[in-house]
């Protein structure tokens, strides 16, 4: 008898202890609405990982909010059969539809994607070929940006760099935010956007000569001034290496666009050979006739 007894406690404890959540954020349940239930790991997978780093708490109190709201309104579209009604149901079709086709697509060319790969030579050849294409369409200007707290760092940083200082030391010397300051000069930028937010170093740099230094300007609590490296005028060639990374990637997306057109191509033929595609006149719907060779040059010319 004290066997049973213990027996059924222990089924009892076993069966008490399966019913508790677990430990963990996997089941700390966040909101409930009817019979959706949504849980502390699937709200932190959904949240962007900037929101999350910003104000976790914050973010995590807006998805659950958001998430309530879409719920009750879910809620209410089976409530009204929302889903039964034609217009819904072509919307949803279509949708999937076009979900489908985008899949597939990604997946027919991740398939070929070892082929599909573009060296730094094709890059190169490329863009000698097609030179005239790459044309600047403002003026494009290299320049050093010096950043000081006192004007008095500035004068000596612009002094240093007149006697022939190396810039970087320099830059490291004087100016805030010395390596951002070293990489921004390495680079050419559009004249329209050149000097940043400071307005008066862009009307510097369209008005100062190469290797000349703009007069130091104080904007709130800092001292700026600009050194003009080189320009380049509208209407000039840009340099391979500004593009190169571009080229590529648009030679990629290309090669893609062939290998997934010349992919459909095949399925286009295999399915006309089959007797699988039918096209009607709309003069007469009844009389049908296979994909005829417009069909199939269409299909080609999209490569």
């Amino acid at each position: 008898m004290k066997f049973n007894n213990l027996l059924f406690i222990t089924l009892i404890l076993i069966l008490f202890q399966s019913c508790q959540p677990k430990s963990g954020n996997d089941t700390v349940i966040l909101a409930e609405v009817g019979n959706q239930i949504l849980t502390h790991s699937e709200a932190l997978a959904s949240i962007p990982v900037n929101a999350l780093d910003t104000d976790s708490t914050l973010a995590l109190k807006k998805y659950t909010d958001d998430w309530v709201r879409r719920q009750i309104i879910l809620q209410e579209a089976d409530r009204l059969n929302f889903t039964d009604r034609r217009d819904v149901r072509e919307r949803m079709q279509r949708v999937q539809d076009e979900f489908i086709l985008q899949a597939v697509q990604d997946y027919i060319i991740s398939e070929f994607e070892d082929d599909l790969s573009v060296s730094e030579l094709e890059a190169r050849n490329y863009y000698q070929q097609n030179k005239d294409k790459f044309t600047l369409e403002e003026q494009y200007v290299q320049y050093r940006h010096v950043i000081t707290e006192t004007i008095s760092e500035a004068q000596n940083a612009k002094r240093e760099l007149m006697r022939g200082t190396d810039w970087e030391t320099v830059a490291k010397r004087y100016s805030k935010y010395p390596d951002l300051k070293i990489r921004e000069s390495q680079k050419f930028w559009p004249i329209s956007i050149s000097g940043g937010d400071v307005n008066m170093l862009n009307r510097y740099l369209r008005v100062i000569g190469p290797s000349e230094i703009s007069p130091i300007y104080r904007s709130g609590n800092e001292y700026h001034f600009v050194q003009l490296i080189d320009e380049r005028p509208e209407g000039d060639h840009p340099d391979l290496d500004w593009l190169i990374e571009q080229i590529r990637e648009w030679l990629t997306l290309e090669k893609r666009k062939r290998a997934f057109n010349t992919y459909v191509k095949n399925l286009y033929l295999q399915a006309q050979a089959n007797n699988e595609i039918k096209i009607y006149n709309e003069t007469d719907e009844s009389q049908s006739a296979f994909a005829d060779t417009d069909s199939l040059r269409q299909i080609t010319n999209e490569e």
